[in-house]
């Protein structure tokens, strides 16, 4: 069955899929930094999810905040 929710149970829908998106994408970052040394394969697979818990978080951020600030990736620059 659907369920009707109005325009701002929507948007808090949204907003705690973006920040369970920015703590998944952390703890992933996180497991790459720590296996990377030990485990290279296990931190290359660590790096996928983080990049596509990233994916979604920029995406989920620009529902919330259309034209907001692009948030940076780490260890990334962004060129003029």
């Amino acid at each position: 069955m659907t369920e009707v929710v109005d325009a701002d149970e929507v948007l808090r829908r949204i907003r705690r899929g973006r920040d369970r998106a920015a703590e998944e994408e952390r703890a992933w970052r996180e497991r790459a930094q720590s296996l990377t040394a030990t485990d290279p394969d296990g931190a290359r697979e660590a790096s996928v999810r983080a990049g596509a818990y990233e994916a979604v978080l920029r995406v989920l951020e620009e529902i919330v905040d259309p034209g907001g600030r692009p948030a940076a990736a780490p260890g990334v620059k962004q060129v003029t």
